[in-house]
């Protein structure tokens, strides 16, 4: 088996992750975005939204080498407009990172090291954060789908709505 790079190890995982969060996206009902599962959850559409505003700030700015969570756009008025965006924003900066020469993946950025504290942590680290941080909302957002009557797709394995067997 052929080692490959960490920049293509971390293309390919990011790459399934967004296709199958973008999977739950689409099973969303779009009549449903002001479901809050408690008061201090966010909103489905706000949640969507997140997607979209944290590939920009983790995975964009670890790009650019300055993550800003302070000018963040506001959400579009449709679960359609929020799904269109996401995969623009995400097809933007896959080709950023195809493009990324290999040794940026190890240049340090200042970056959340604990509350109220930033300290240097590695690009590939943060790019890394990013996925894991979609993983965490997305987990999130599986289950406002079944709160919201919809079929909760297979993640990374069999669910009640798509068994495999």
């Amino acid at each position: 088996m052929a080692i490959t790079s960490e920049k293509d190890q971390f293309l390919q995982a990011w790459e399934r992750e967004f296709q199958t969060t973008l999977k739950l996206l689409k099973e969303y009902p779009s009549n449903k975005l002001d479901l809050k599962p408690a008061e201090k959850s966010r909103s489905a559409k706000e949640l969507a939204w997140t997607f979209v505003l944290e590939e920009n700030a983790l995975v964009g700015g670890a790009i650019k080498g300055n993550i800003d969570f302070q000018n963040m756009p506001q959400a579009p008025a449709t679960l359609q407009e929020i799904i269109s965006k996401y995969e623009q924003t995400h097809q933007d900066n896959a080709e950023k990172i195809r493009r990324l020469p290999e040794d940026e993946f190890n240049k340090p950025i200042k970056f959340f090291t604990g509350p109220k504290q930033m300290g240097d942590v590695r690009k590939g680290d943060v790019f890394w954060t990013g996925v894991m941080d979609t993983v965490h909302h997305r987990g999130q957002l599986s289950v406002y789908l079944r709160m919201a009557g919809a079929k909760v797709p297979s993640i990374y394995g069999p669910s009640a709505d798509e068994p495999w067997m």
